[in-house]
């Protein structure tokens, strides 16, 4: 789904994660903006692939689950609207607390969405369960 909306990562590294999407005819909505969950899938994706980049070779693995999602709308989101997420640090706490204590733990983590002015369109809140696997 994130291919057909158009969903591109921009930067990646331990700590941040930028992906972008374009207003286009397939994921628009019918007020000829980008609908909602568009939106959505880049913001939880900033998100998501901070954490999936530290759990990726963890001994025990992690499982990792939304629990939560909040949105606030600003603007119309139309042209390439860029989501941005700095919490790497965070998850990477948050993922080694659930390791070492064995017990699941949520982090919230937020990504904003900004257009092509570098005005804020979005922001989301995602809350993530973080558990460590049974070995």
């Amino acid at each position: 789904m994130a291919f057909m909306a158009g969903l591109k990562v921009i930067e990646l590294n331990e700590s941040k994660a930028v992906v972008s999407v374009k207003h286009k005819w397939l994921n628009q909505n019918p007020f000829g903006s980008l609908y909602f969950a568009a939106l959505s899938m880049a913001g939880e994706m900033s998100t998501g692939l901070l954490g999936f980049g530290q759990i990726s070779k963890r001994k025990p693995g992690i499982s990792m689950l939304v629990v939560k999602l909040e949105a606030e709308f600003y603007k119309k989101a139309i042209g390439k609207i860029v989501f941005t997420c700095n919490d790497g640090n965070s998850i990477k706490n948050t993922i080694d607390d659930a390791i070492a204590t064995g017990d699941g733990q949520t982090i919230q983590c937020i990504s904003t969405g900004t257009n092509e002015m570098n005005e804020i369109v979005a922001v989301f809140k995602i809350t993530w369960s973080l558990k460590a696997k049974k070995l």
